[in-house]
């Protein structure tokens, strides 16, 4: 059997167009709903069709088939992550971690800088343990709903939450993108951390500023009664106290000794389930509501329910029962349906080389440095879209655009900075990427809706760009000779 032929331009344009049109009809039919099934079968689509034109240049379809099964199972790490953080915030709303922060950030949190304060929070976190992941499922979660006690935008705040954690993610030396930039791209770790000052300083500076503008223009006359009440239901209802905190700290110490994300969250949820034990009986038996069972087996089956499908808040005021509603491994298969089927269709133009040859047409056209530099951005985009994955983006464009820096005589960190500016911090603005997929559903804000307030995220690469053009911080390998 012969060798299958490159893809043509044409013919490698032709499943992204119909992907795009597809979900172009998704959004205009169902709006922010089209996550939740209709996205899922555009990209399923989208993956037959890429599969026709793939079979077509020669390619085969068990060899096809095979290529989406390695490539779902590169997802599989963080599908389970998405499970995980599911349980981890069902038990911490009913072991009362979550209350807790709610409670205390009602009263010590001004709406006026609640915007760069909470970006700021994430962006410490961040920083202390390297994963925005972590960042957004344990503090992200109480910092929205602390947004909607104090009558804020749960978009602006998502948008402030990642923000912040990206900043923190991406200029940390434990973090998994930080380091895996420049080991594609042949550099040394804190060689790339500082030459990313540079562009992520200024472009986190800029998002602060627009934060505090942003919390300028916030009615902050929010009726001390409304506080009140919203206080008064949590203290009532839960057991507030510090100790509820200590999953929280666990968790947190967890990241910080470099322990893998999954153990991680998954001891979290499970610790957060001891706590609800001890420190939340009364609220844990009555979510239970098992009359039949001893008071014992029925915490055990109120935990049980909580990691599995989420705690259900049942007091009577709307406020709070929409606050703390949420969680369990239930509410994250939707997301990992849509990440599979991302998955799927990303492993199919990258196997039979189409991602390729678009990014090889579009290296053509790059012909000085700023071009070179937008065009790696661009490619970073599209891979995060395409492939829905931000190690598949840094990796890919880490690989192919390696030789064309060093032929042109420039520094590979100027390599692995780019792809963080663009690869990294796109990803959460695709709803069906990993990381899309896992803000939206771990914050209750869809990614269109925070996307344009990840003003971080969006100004990065722009700045980005603009040195590339300006020449700005862009170092050649000769300064690094001799």
């Amino acid at each position: 059997m012969s060798e299958p032929r490159q893809a043509s331009l044409l013919e490698s344009l032709i499943p992204i167009m119909s992907l795009v049109f597809m979900l172009g009809f998704s959004v205009f039919f169902f709006g922010s709903d089209s996550s939740y099934g209709p996205n899922q079968i555009a990209l399923i689509i989208g993956a037959a069709i890429a599969s026709l034109v793939a079979i077509k240049i020669g390619h085969t379809w068990s060899n096809i088939l095979e290529s989406m099964v390695a490539s779902i199972s590169t997802a599989m790490g963080a599908l389970l992550i998405f499970l995980c953080v599911g349980a981890l915030i069902g038990t911490w709303l009913i072991s009362g971690t979550v209350p807790t922060l709610i409670f205390y950030g009602l009263e010590l949190l001004n709406p006026k800088i609640f915007y760069p304060a909470a970006c700021l929070i994430c962006a410490i976190a961040a920083l202390a343990t390297g994963s925005s992941w972590t960042v957004a499922g344990t503090l992200g979660v109480a910092l929205i709903a602390v947004s909607i006690g104090l009558n804020l935008s749960p978009a602006i705040a998502a948008g402030a939450i990642i923000s912040g954690a990206y900043f923190g993610d991406k200029m940390s030396p434990l973090s998994d993108t930080t380091n895996l930039a420049p080991a594609v791209t042949g550099t040394d770790l804190f060689a790339h951390i500082k030459h990313m000052v540079w562009t992520t300083t200024p472009s986190f500076l800029l998002a602060l500023v627009i934060f505090m503008i942003l919390g300028f223009g916030v009615d902050s006359d929010i009726e001390d009664s409304t506080i009140t009440l919203l206080t008064e239901t949590l203290d009532a209802t839960f057991n507030i106290t510090l100790l509820a905190l200590l999953p929280l700290l666990v968790v947190f110490l967890m990241a910080i000794r470099k322990i893998p994300a999954l153990p991680t969250i998954l001891f979290g949820a499970l610790l957060g389930g001891v706590m609800a034990f001890f420190l939340q009986p009364e609220a844990v038996m009555i979510f239970a509501d098992s009359n039949d069972l001893s008071p014992t087996l029925s915490l055990i089956k109120g935990i049980w329910l909580a990691l599995a499908t989420g705690y259900t808040s049942a007091t009577g005021i709307p406020e709070i029962d929409s606050l703390l509603s949420r969680g369990g491994m239930q509410s994250m298969l939707n997301t990992m349906w849509l990440v599979i089927s991302a998955m799927s269709f990303g492993a199919v133009l990258e196997h039979a080389g189409m991602l390729k040859t678009i990014i090889s047409s579009s290296l053509k056209a790059a012909k000085s440095t700023g071009s070179l530099i937008t065009t790696v951005i661009l490619s970073c985009i599209s891979i995060n879209i395409v492939c829905a994955d931000q190690y598949i983006s840094i990796v890919l464009a880490g690989k192919m655009f390696k030789a064309e820096f060093k032929k042109r005589n420039l520094d590979p960190k100027n390599l692995s900075r780019v792809i963080e500016d663009s690869g990294t911090l796109t990803s959460p603005l695709v709803p069906w990427n990993t990381c899309g997929a896992y803000m939206a559903a771990t914050l209750g804000v869809p990614t269109f809706t925070y996307l344009p307030y990840v003003f971080f995220n969006l100004i990065n690469p722009v700045i980005s760009m603009i040195y590339g053009f300006t020449g700005f911080t862009i170092e050649k390998l000769d300064k690094n000779k001799g």
